[in-house]
């Protein structure tokens, strides 16, 4: 009960800082927050960009947190961790070597460290209905969606927040069906792609 407590306090940590610091986000909490929702439980998940992942998800594993799968890419790879109740962790980074140089994951470590969020996604029910809505209110989208309309899994990403004159953090939208809980590769490596132009 205790790692419960502690591994819920750590979470709303990171995403109160992540909230502080990314518009879009904060707008979709003050709305949650003024009738009665709260951002935690519509989070699908968080992610933390790394040059480490087995080092950087200890502090999760500790409280709660199980491995449940690793994903590959390019040249950049992620471990996907689970805990009942609580949104997923998606921890990436870049391959070491030649194979990761052309990754942007790197840089974005170096400039912004491994200790906050590159990004939560909010789960939605309808993603144009929610596109809609937050661009009716100034958020602007990075690329298209990615997913096909009735598929599992249709996700998008807000143009990054700059810090700095470098892209720090987005808001991702997520949209789900028929149970689906997992990670498309080629949508994740879509939506990577969709932020590093901007």
């Amino acid at each position: 009960m205790k790692k419960g407590i502690e591994l819920e306090q750590v979470i709303t940590r990171y995403i109160d800082d992540y909230v502080a610091r990314n518009p879009a986000a904060n707008m979709m909490s003050q709305a949650l927050d003024e009738i009665g929702i709260g951002l935690f439980p519509v989070v699908d998940h968080i992610t933390i960009r790394t040059g480490s992942i087995d080092p950087r998800a200890e502090e999760f594993l500790l409280l709660g947190y199980a491995y449940a799968e690793t994903l590959e890419y390019d040249d950049w790879w992620a471990k996907v961790y689970r805990s009942p109740g609580c949104p997923a962790l998606f921890v990436d980074q870049a391959y070491d070597g030649e194979r990761g140089k052309t990754s942007i994951i790197p840089a974005w470590v170096k400039q912004f460290g491994d200790r906050t969020l590159h990004h939560i996604a909010v789960r939605v029910a309808d993603i144009e209905a929610s596109i809609q809505r937050l661009t009716a209110k100034g958020v602007m989208f990075a690329g298209q969606i990615v997913g096909e309309r009735g598929g599992d899994l249709r996700q998008i990403f807000t143009v990054p927040e700059q810090v700095n004159g470098k892209a720090f953090s987005v808001l991702e939208l997520a949209e789900r069906h028929r149970g689906f809980q997992g990670f498309s590769p080629p949508h994740a490596n879509s939506l990577m792609q969709s932020t590093v132009t901007r």
